[in-house]
């Protein structure tokens, strides 16, 4: 893939990269540090400069047996704390990671090559998820004791479910663990993480941040490839439910390998999510949130408004507004100035998304703006809107995780919903309208987790985020978080 001739972007840089505060080396069990059982190590990149940051343990199937083991050994002492025993932990958790704000926000910026402003609003969103989690631990609601048959009370438990095993992307490193962390642990649950092998740096310092905090055993972080780390969690017999943020496929792999020990899975998966806009939208307000929801974090975000489908009547005009918003994105480098997106997450996702866009231009497709990769270092690729975009084209229904969104038409109310439920994934949708009849009922016939209307990607850790089709199951935040982390018993007294 060679850059283009001319880029109509440029990356503003850092002369001076800040230098983030490094976790420990080493995999984090039973409450500490230790050697891998593996002499191999894999490369922690900045993606904005290409340096190598630290190298961290390609952990093997023995160093997740034995934080199994260490999960297993804690999970009867943390079950059997109170709600306001783990919720004063949850909490203690987010003050630390408060205390630590700039620490977490250099050393996610660096790992992943996402803005200052992106990293800012993932610790944000990080403390929030704990400190709502510490709360819902509390305020658990279920079906009330009663007799519900002559003469027997009925009572029902919400137990922990046992250990965790969790798998978490590269998109989000803190946040998503967050997501995962707080709840399963809330649930009283213990559990074993594994981060993406790219982005580990912020969970790892999480941990070496709160390991007093936490009791022995109760989190415990393995890192490694996810064929063998991931692997071994999810067939692993002492583990009693597995959780995935990531791809499709990665997802599948994971159900298929817990399929031999039954356990429960929990899958987030990827997205292509649909923005249908009618013909009496706001369309600078539409092309101003496709801006946003459509570019942040560079694209790599499963509910990415990456997929536009607008009414032919005023597509000319959105177009015209969408093709200015997206002209006007500053790019940069975490420190390099008030950059809206950064690079992409690695050299080998770079060259995927390049070579979508090869793709596209293959295809006959018009690049309205952008569609080029821009000079080095790091791995930046220009905000990128294709337009013309005709019904059934590879671009409509494959997910780029790029900063790439395609605009295409409809002619009518059931053609949108038609189309917009035309893909595989069932994550997240928006829908843009002045019209309150077609507000309420075009969501209610779109196959997906989440729908907003006149918004897109405004998440509120009150609200539950999962998906239908093959975007998974399961829900993370609100309180359904820790209903599925959490296992139902009923125990009937016989009062006769």
């Amino acid at each position: 893939m060679t850059t283009a001739e001319k880029t109509l972007f440029t990356v503003l840089r850092a002369e001076t990269p800040p230098v983030p505060a490094l976790p420990p080396v080493g995999q984090f069990i039973g409450g500490k540090f230790v050697p891998s059982t593996s002499s191999e190590t894999a490369d922690v990149v900045n993606p904005a400069t290409e340096g190598i940051l630290m190298q961290v343990p390609a952990g093997t199937v023995e160093d997740v047996d034995a934080a199994v083991a260490a999960a297993v050994a804690a999970k009867a002492a943390w079950a059997a704390t109170t709600p306001r025993e783990r919720s004063a932990v949850l909490l203690k958790i987010a003050d630390i990671i408060e205390t630590n704000r700039a620490v977490f926000e250099t050393l996610e910026a660096a790992n992943t090559g996402k803005p200052e402003a992106v990293a800012e609003d993932d610790i944000s969103s990080a403390i929030d998820t704990f400190r709502f989690s510490a709360g819902a631990a509390r305020a658990y609601s279920t079906l009330g004791a009663d007799d519900y048959a002559e003469n027997h009370t009925s009572v029902i438990h919400r137990e922990p479910v046992g250990v965790v095993g969790v798998i978490t992307p590269w998109n989000y490193p803190l946040l998503m663990a967050a997501w995962k962390i707080a709840p399963i642990l809330g649930a009283g649950n213990t559990l074993v993480l594994k981060p993406s092998e790219q982005t580990p740096l912020t969970t790892l310092k999480l941990a070496e941040l709160i390991a007093a905090e936490v009791p022995a055993g109760v989190i415990n972080i393995v890192t490694g490839p996810g064929r063998v780390v991931g692997n071994r969690l999810s067939e692993h017999p002492g583990v009693d439910l597995v959780a995935i943020t990531g791809s499709v496929g990665s997802g599948q792999k994971v159900a298929a390998a817990a399929a031999d020990t039954v356990k429960r899975v929990h899958l987030e998966l990827g997205g292509k999510a649909p923005v249908v806009i009618f013909a009496d939208a706001d369309l600078e307000a539409a092309a101003k949130g496709v801006r946003s929801a459509g570019f942040w974090n560079g694209g790599q975000e499963c509910g990415a408004a990456c997929r536009v489908l607008v009414h032919e009547s005023v597509a000319d005009k959105f177009t015209e507004l969408l093709v200015r918003e997206i002209s006007e994105i500053t790019v940069g480098t975490p420190g390099g100035g008030d950059a809206e997106i950064g690079s992409m997450i690695s050299k080998a996702h770079y060259e995927r998304v390049l070579a979508a866009i090869d793709e596209i231009r293959k295809d006959g497709l018009t690049i309205a703006v952008g569609g080029n990769a821009i000079d080095g270092p790091g791995y930046f690729i220009e905000p990128t809107v294709v337009t013309n975009v005709p019904a059934g084209a590879p671009i409509t229904s494959n997910e780029i995780f790029g900063p790439v969104v395609s605009v295409e038409t409809f002619s009518n109310d059931e053609e949108a919903v038609t189309r917009a439920n035309e893909t595989i994934y069932g994550l997240a949708a928006s829908v843009w309208t002045k019209d309150s009849a077609r507000s309420l009922n075009v969501p209610r016939k779109l196959d997906f987790g989440t729908v907003w209307v006149n918004s897109h990607l405004v998440i509120a850790t009150e609200m539950p985020w999962g998906g239908f089709k093959g975007s998974g199951y399961g829900r993370d935040l609100s309180s359904y978080a820790l209903d599925d982390f959490s296992r139902t018993k009923h125990v009937m007294y016989n009062r006769g």
